[in-house]
């Protein structure tokens, strides 16, 4: 039997180069990757703690997303304020990027 698997909403099926789409740099990824093993070794011992932690990293996460996509949008806004021309290939790099960013969240 052959089942039907729905595309996310707004846009096709997802594609493995969305993952390959690097939202933050590597190395804040890695350093990042640490913070979350160093946290999720605490939970045994201190679970309270390590939930508010795990909070507060997602929260800085989130807010390096958030400031990367908006650096990124006010870059191309100053560029179409001083009459630049975007190239269509800039133009599809960041769309490339939200693309991934709002499958990302979706399958989540």
């Amino acid at each position: 039997m052959h089942t039907h698997e729905e595309p996310p909403a707004g846009g096709a099926a997802r594609s493995p180069a969305d993952d390959d789409i690097e939202l933050l740099p590597a190395g804040d990824r890695d350093d990042l990757g640490r913070q979350w093993e160093d946290i999720q070794t605490g939970f045994v011992d201190e679970p309270r703690q390590t939930v508010e932690r795990a909070d507060a990293l997602v929260a800085t996460v989130m807010q390096q997303l958030a400031d990367g996509f908006a650096s990124e949008r006010d870059r191309l806004e100053q560029q179409w304020d001083r009459g630049e021309d975007i190239s269509t290939e800039d133009l599809r790099i960041a769309l490339q990027r939200y693309r991934s960013f709002f499958r990302r969240l979706l399958s989540a």
